[in-house]
């Protein structure tokens, strides 16, 4: 992870519902439009948001989304106090899902979730214990 002064810093709550599920993603996103930030990082850091968001509504029970914006990289961290990820090897294959029926009803669980979030960020760091949450610790450098 890089470590350099951000030039800017917002805390978006995460609501365990699916009724405000993808606010806090497009807030971030939007943030990144209104400073003018790279557009290809933006849709990276959009789909990774978005993505790691549902999983905080899905099973974290909420939690929050930090964004840190420099001038050649942005940083996100996303974190919950949910059940966290017994198998993150598992959880990181294509297709793996734990997700309900409920949940797949909804049009979730295609199980690419963190894969997706992996695939979309330059720097991927998950941090997670049964018990303890997970938290997730992303870079995104301009032109990546």
């Amino acid at each position: 992870m890089m470590t350099t002064q951000p030039l800017f810093h917002k805390r978006f709550p995460v609501k365990g519902d699916f009724a405000s599920a993808g606010e806090s993603s497009v807030k971030v996103k939007n943030v990144l439009k209104d400073i003018g930030y790279d557009p290809g990082v933006i849709r990276r850091v959009a789909v990774a948001t978005y993505e790691a968001e549902m999983n905080v509504v899905m099973y974290g029970g909420g939690g929050e989304i930090a964004l840190s914006v420099h001038a050649d990289f942005v940083s996100i961290t996303i974190a919950d106090e949910g059940p966290g990820i017994p198998d993150v090897k598992q959880a990181l294959i294509e297709g793996y899902s734990t997700a309900t029926e409920e949940m797949r009803e909804m049009g979730f669980g295609a199980g690419m979730g963190l894969p997706n979030i992996k695939k979309n960020s330059d720097v991927f760091h998950i941090d997670t214990a049964v018990d303890q949450g997970t938290r997730l610790d992303l870079e995104f450098h301009c032109g990546g």
